[in-house]
Formats: structure tokens, sequence, C-alpha cells
């Protein structure tokens, strides 16, 4: 469990709160195999045994100060005496992990009637739904995604192939050859249900194959795969042939139908079922169907905000839709592979409000899905989670961010359908009175409850070494995992500021301007990013200047005082520039807008200041660094001199040579092989080696990277999606990827809106709008 807060000193009052005009939380990685200083949680059991608080219901920490008979909680101050358990316990502290460390992760014991202990039959469950209402390209990507998906799979999971159009197809891979069953979706969208249920034309146990069995004959399932012709279409419509050239994607109502057919075995076969759904446009027939021809409204004529129109939902079918799916125990990940309008504003909830993830990809010529995909089920994930936040008594949680919901009875508590170890939430504070700290020398604690389930393989200890499928067993763990930290408030504004991490300020300055955004329109949220800035300045130099009566020529707007805060200007104004704030005019997508508010939202605060600022890097040859960063310029490229620079900005890698670059440089740079034994890796579908292949798979090579390559290949497997690889040699290549990174010189609100040279005039208005706060509170 990862924590980092936008201030390590906080405020001492409302009004050093008010006065420092700096964000004020914290960013919560709660699966975090770690914490943010890389250390592990101290595991044991016994965590349905923690004391806990008879006041506030926190849990007892190592923070708290012990009692002869009993324990004053951290949070609180409240005493509270020891029951006869506990007492007995921690009489032997080796065995109390909760008296040793203030971050512990333990088993709670779950009863069999609930689905635990060992061999219970929770076997992880994952079923693909293809679109077939689609291009061979599309399918042909997709069957190289299942293909990585099914060799990421642990033995013993169940894998069930679904297919969609103007119909539902089932297979049954567990026969001798593929058999597929079809049900026809009607086309009027008020008719109640398909005219069969799923479970009628094919029993779920049969749906669901055994993967480490049945995995030739998914694949040959697969392979059998085609798109749907228009006159099939038409036909099941009752339109005539020349009418229907495209439609035909009943995904709405295939959804529907999956979520009913697999909650018949929630609780007994499975205690997570997770759908993938591939989407080759926007849902178009039967339930759920999606009106697209709002996005070629000419909303500019109309006078109406084309942002603001195009960012919420169309119909409410999606959302209630996602509220079934968990009751169900279904997670639903969408694959969306299209250049076209999808309308994912409508269709993001049944993702992110089922604990799964939304994906785009624009083309199938250079998209990452078949990593992804591998990535996504690689690694582990907890699911059943739910999150709770406390604080000491002077003061507490406000707006929390990220992809949960809040429980519908306790106040502050989140619930999280699924989580893995990138996904982050954020939380900001407020005091609770104005006097803020009651006392200044105690320090301010917040406490972290995260509770949630994994399912985990059961050694098996059989002499028989041909295991079968029916041998495979998993049992569901529950788990408590506990953080307790303190902070020191500050004795001054200036120890706030020397204390801030920009990059969670970031964090939480992106949840709030997306919510802005959503509700009033992406020119309010740009508005509101661009005005704290300017009271940000206005309070710095207020704090810190000798004489309030300055010109506004001595404005401070690069905090040149405070390291700390000297790269906020260049990240707002990032922030202005990225496509999750660059208006519709520019030419951004809407589609595109959705997928990076969901993205962002996710991501953890050094990923999205790569995402929003990204680092570039210099090397004076594939085997040396000459510098760690530089600015988003040309002329950085141009002063640096450097032959090669690498550009990290998160989603993308570019690897861009200068044209002035000595043609003896090899391009790309070499991996420098010796021996190798090549072999494919589905983690990055490249002939890759053990000591560089995060997923290690079974070959072994002699392998020796330049320091380049190296950098490049841990960039791709410490994240969580796939970056996409770009190669660029100046003078020859196109640069105009790597140069729409080189924000600086760009203006701020796009090149039909010149008001001057990028980041330089950027920073004379935030200086203009600074003076004028701090002249009208002179004047006040």
């Amino acid at each position: 469990m990862a924590v980092r807060a936008t201030v390590s000193r906080f405020p001492a009052t409302l009004e050093a709160l008010e006065s420092c005009a700096v964000q004020w939380g914290v960013a919560v990685t709660p699966f975090a195999a770690a914490d943010e200083r890389g250390q592990p949680p101290t595991s044991g059991s016994g965590g349905d045994r923690v004391p806990r608080c008879e006041h506030c219901w926190a849990y007892f920490s190592s923070h708290c100060d012990l009692e002869r008979w009993g324990w004053s909680c951290a949070l609180c101050g409240t005493l509270n005496g020891f029951d006869d358990d506990t007492a007995r316990r921690f009489q032997h502290p080796d065995a109390c992990p909760e008296l040793n460390s203030s971050f512990v992760d333990l088993e709670i014991p779950v009863d069999e009637a609930e689905g635990g202990g060992d061999g219970v039959r929770a076997r992880p469950v994952y079923v693909a739904a293809v679109d077939l209402a689609c291009s061979e390209e599309f399918l042909e990507l997709i069957k190289s995604a299942l293909l990585a998906a099914l060799e990421a799979l642990i033995p013993g999971s169940l894998f069930g192939l679904m297919t969609f159009s103007h119909k539902i197809g089932l297979y049954d891979v567990q026969g001798p050859i593929p058999v597929v069953k079809n049900v026809f979706i009607p086309p009027d969208i008020e008719e109640d249900g398909l005219p069969v249920a799923l479970e009628d034309a094919m029993p779920l146990l049969a749906f669901l194959a055994p993967v480490d069995t049945c995995k030739d004959r998914i694949t040959a399932a697969l392979e059998t795969l085609r798109p749907t012709s228009s006159w099939e279409r038409g036909a099941a419509s009752g339109q005539e042939e020349d009418t229907v050239l495209l439609g035909g994607r009943g995904f709405g109502t295939a959804m529907s139908a999956l979520i009913d057919y697999l909650s018949s075995e929630y609780g007994s076969t499975f205690a997570l079922a997770r759908v993938f759904a591939f989407l080759s446009g926007a849902p178009d027939y039967g339930a759920g169907l999606l009106d697209t021809r709002r996005y070629g409204e000419q909303y500019a004529s109309k006078g109406v905000d084309a942002d603001l129109a195009l960012l919420p939902e169309q119909i409410p079918f999606y959302r209630d839709l996602a509220a079934v799916a968990v009751q169900a125990g279904v997670c639903i990940d969408i694959f969306a592979v299209t250049d076209e309008y999808t309308d994912l504003a409508s269709l993001k909830f049944l993702s992110i409000e089922s604990g799964g993830s939304l994906f785009l990809y624009a083309n199938t010529d250079d998209s990452t899905l078949p990593q992804d995909i591998y990535r996504l089920l690689s690694r582990p994930y907890a699911f059943g989670c739910v999150l709770r936040l406390r604080t000491s008594s002077d003061f507490e949680p406000g707006n929390s961010y990220g992809h949960f919901f809040p429980d519908p009875q306790y106040e502050k508590v989140q619930h999280i359908i699924c989580c893995d170890s990138f996904a982050t939430y954020a939380y900001d504070f407020d005091f609770v009175h104005n006097d803020g700290f009651s006392r200044h020398t105690d320090p301010a604690v917040i406490q972290i409850a995260f509770q949630y389930s994994v399912i985990e393989p059961v050694e098996e200890t059989s002499g028989d070494e041909s295991q079968s499928s029916a041998s495979y067993k998993f049992c569901l763990k529950r788990r408590l995992r506990l953080r307790t930290l303190q902070y020191r408030p500050a004795r001054n504004i200036s120890e706030i500021y020397d204390s801030v991490d920009p990059e969670v300020v970031l964090h939480i300055l992106v949840h709030k301007v997306i919510l802005e955004s959503l509700d009033k329109g992406v020119r309010e949220g740009r508005q509101q990013v661009q005005a704290w800035l300017a009271l940000l300045a206005a309070r710095y130099n207020e704090a810190l200047s000798s004489d309030a009566r300055a010109p506004p020529s001595s404005i401070d707007v690069d905090f040149s005082q405070c390291p700390q805060l000297q790269m906020l200007p260049q990240l707002v104004f990032a922030l202005l520039r990225s496509p999750l704030l660059r208006l519709h005019e520019e030419g951004v997508h809407p589609d595109y807008r959705i997928y990076l508010q969901c993205l962002f939202s996710a991501l953890e605060p050094s990923s999205l200041a790569k995402a929003i600022y990204p680092v570039l890097i210099s090397y004076s040859s594939p085997d040396k660094q000459a510098f760690p960063r530089h600015t988003l310029s040309r002329a950085a490229l141009i002063m640096s001199e450097s032959p090669i620079f690498l550009l990290d900005a998160f989603t993308n890698l570019i690897v861009y040579y200068s044209p002035t670059a000595d043609p003896s440089i090899a391009f790309p740079p070499p991996r420098d092989c010796e021996y190798i034994i090549f072999a494919f890796c589905y983690a990055c579908f490249e002939h890759r080696s053990t000591s560089t292949c995060l997923f290690q798979p079974p070959f072994l090579f002699t392998y020796h990277a330049g320091l380049l390559r190296t950098t490049i290949n841990r960039l791709k497997q410490d994240r969580c999606i796939t970056p996409k690889l770009t190669f660029i040699h100046g003078g020859k290549d196109d640069s105009t990827l790597f140069e729409s990174y080189l924000i600086e010189e760009q203006d701020v609100d796009g090149p039909g809106f010149t008001t001057g040279s990028g980041f330089v005039a950027f920073r004379e208005s935030v200086r203009n709008v600074a003076a004028e706060i701090v002249q009208e509170e002179i004047a006040s």
C-alpha cells in the first residue's frame, strides 16, 4: 500500500490552509505490494482479532500508546481496555504484527459456507465476448489477443467464448470439435430479453471450459470466427439487403444476457468472473442502442459547447447494467478498437463501475491490445474490496476520487469491485473546525484500512504426476491491510511549501478538473486550473515577499525560492495542452477524451505526471546517458547537442535521433545480443530474454543490452499498459509525433487561439492574474 501526501508537513490551521493555496490530500494505491519507499507489509494472521477503538473504530497500530491494561487510540486518544484474548496475544509480541509495524497485511478467517478454506470451487472464470459486426483486421487482432490471454491464464481457470452481432454465439469446446449455439437478438429494443435463455441454449458448465485441457480446442474455435455479413444482419432485422450497410451490433442485449447467464454460478463455481468485451464500434442494435449522430452535430453554429454536449452519457442503460453485474459477481473490461465515434461516455460505466478497465485503440495496425491483455491477466488482483480512510479528530476526509462506489449505509466507506497493484485513489482533507489542529505539537494521523479477497491455488501433494483439470483447487483468502501514518503540522507557510510533492498535487488537481469538465464542460475545467495556479502564485508571493506593494513585474511565478513548487507551472501548462483539456475545435475526439479521463483517474502520481508532462532524456551514445531530464522545447534539444533522445510519455516511448547525429551511431539502437535462442513472448510480442522479460517465458539465452535498450525494456515493464515504442530519425523520418510533445513552444489555447509564445506567454498571463489578486487583497 503506497500512500503519498500532497504535503508532508500539514497546514496547522484553516487560515494556513487558505493562505498557502496548496491542494491538501493523499493518493493511495492500496493493493501495491510495497509502500512508497519499497518496503513490504508485515504479514500474519489474526486480522479479525486486531483491537479496535470503542469511539472511532480505528484499528490498533504501533503508533498507539500502550498501558498495562489498555491502549490509547492514535487517532482520537480514547483509552480502550484489553479483552482477555488481546491481553493473552500481546504477551507474545513477536506473534502480533500490529504491535511491531504500522503497515501490516493480516489474514482473516473465512467460513466454508462463505466460500473460504482450501479446495473450494472458487475457480478463476474468464469470458471473451467478441464483436462479429466487424472487419477481418479487427478479428485477426482479437484472435492474437485471446491467444496471448490463454498463455497468461493459470491452470485450472475456466474460459468461455461468446460472440455477438445480431445474434449471440456460445461455444462448447469440451467435446472433440468446437460446437456453437446461436440465439438471435430481437431488433426491437422494447422486447423483454431473448427468445431463448442462454442457459437453455447451452448449460453454463458446458460453456466454461478448463483452460489446461481445452486450450487447443479453444484455439481451434477462435480460428472459426468470421465477421457477419451485411445480408445476414439485414435478414435478421427484416430489412432489405441493399439498405443494410452497417449495424447489427447487439452489445447491450448480449452483455445483459451474459451477466444473467453467469450469475447462476456466482458463489459456487466462481467468486469473480471477468468478462473481456471486444468492440469494433458503437452498439446499434437491440437494447442499449446508442445514437452516434450527435457527434456530427454542428455545435458551434448553434452556440453550444461541443465538449459539454458530448461528455455526458446518452442513456443510463450501461450504468444500470454495471450495478446488475456487481450483484452477479461479474467484472467487465471493454477493449474498443475503432477510430469512429463509439460513445464511450455511455459505455464507460459498464467497465469502471463493475471494477473493470476501459481500453481504446485507434486502429489494428499498431495496436498493443495483445500485450495489454497479457499484462492484465498476469498481474495479481484483489476483489470484493472495502476501503476506509480515517483521520485524527481535528480533520477529516473531504472528497474522494477514483473508480469505486460509496457504501449505501456507512459514510466514508468505499467499495472496489476489482483492484490491481496499479489502481490508485485520492482523498482531500478539510478541517473539522476553524482552529485547525488543537495541539500543533502532536502529529496528524491517517489510518487506511483495506479489506480484500484473493483466489490462490492450493498445492496438491498427490503421487499422480498426470494432474487432471479436476484436481486443480483454489482457495478464497480474505485479508486486511492496515497502514497508519503520522504527519507533523507545519510551523509556517514556508515549511508547507518546502514539503510539497508536485506529482501528488497534480494527481488531485486532475481528479478535480475531470469532475469539473464532466459537470460544466472543458472550458470551465481549463479556467479552474489556470485560476488555481494564479492563486498559488499570489499566495506564494504574499507569504514570501518583503514588499507587499511590489509592482506586478516583480511577481515571482517561477517559485524561485521553493524548488518543490518550481515544476508546477510546467505541469499545469502541460495539463492545459493535453488532450484531456484541449478544446473540441482542436480536433480532440470525444472518445479519446473519455478514455484519458478513465486512464488518468486510475494512475498513481508518478505515472500520471509522465502522461501529462513527458520525461525527455538525452544520450551521447546508446550506452551512455548525457542528461536525465530536459524541458519539452526545441531549444532544449539544440542546446544539449546530444545525438539521441528518449521521450517517455507513459502511453508512448519515442527514441529520436537528431538530424546531426553521427552516421556511425547505429539506428535503431542495437540489442547487442551475443548468443540467442529465440522464443516468442506474449507479454511484449517480441523475442526476449528472461533477463529483460517480466513474465519469464520458458527459455534461456545470453543477452547484453545497451543502457538505452535496458531503459526502454524497464519502462515498458513497469506500467499498467504497454507503451507504444517508436523510433524516429530526424531529417529522414516524419518527426511530427515527436515534435507534438515539445509543448513549451505551443500556445496554451491551441494554434487557433494564438496569444503569444507558448510557455513564456503563459507565465506572463499567470503573473498578471496573480498580480491582480495581490492588488485586490491589498485594497480590501
